[in-house]
């Protein structure tokens, strides 16, 4: 369990910069290799789960890109629920591929990466005062 943990939160620490479409099909391929041993997931469960996910994934930079060419940009509200949305649709569509276990595996790690990746997983930044001058 412990070594699932420090693999998760390796794969979540990796910094995220833009990056040329070489590298980030290594770091995509990389991140399902590690779902994959996470998972336990056989041959045909990985194909399917990747498929699910990069469909996931095109939808919500679609939203992005929509907005962006409107002109408008959503409210954290607005993208939380359309995020939200997706991850139901992706559960459902990951449930018939993934046994139970798997996918409250997958909850789980998606909670963790979640947490992690947008910083609400972490301590509360200590507050700094200037030292007081005499």
């Amino acid at each position: 369990m412990k070594a699932s943990v420090f693999a998760l939160a390796l794969l979540c620490a990796s910094p995220v910069f833009a990056q040329s479409p070489p590298a980030e099909a290594a770091r995509e391929a990389q991140h399902m290799d590690n779902l994959a041993t996470l998972l336990d997931l056989n041959s045909a469960q990985k194909a399917q789960v990747q498929t699910i996910l990069q469909a996931e994934h095109a939808k919500m930079k679609a939203a992005f890109e929509q907005a962006k060419a409107s002109g408008t940009k959503p409210d954290w509200q607005q993208m939380k629920a359309l995020h939200q949305q997706l991850q139901q649709e992706t559960l459902q569509k990951l449930a018939p591929v993934l046994s139970a276990t798997q996918l409250k595996k997958f909850q789980v790690l998606s909670q963790m990466h979640a947490h992690f990746h947008h910083g609400h997983g972490g301590p509360a930044p200590a507050a700094t005062t200037p030292p007081a001058q005499s």
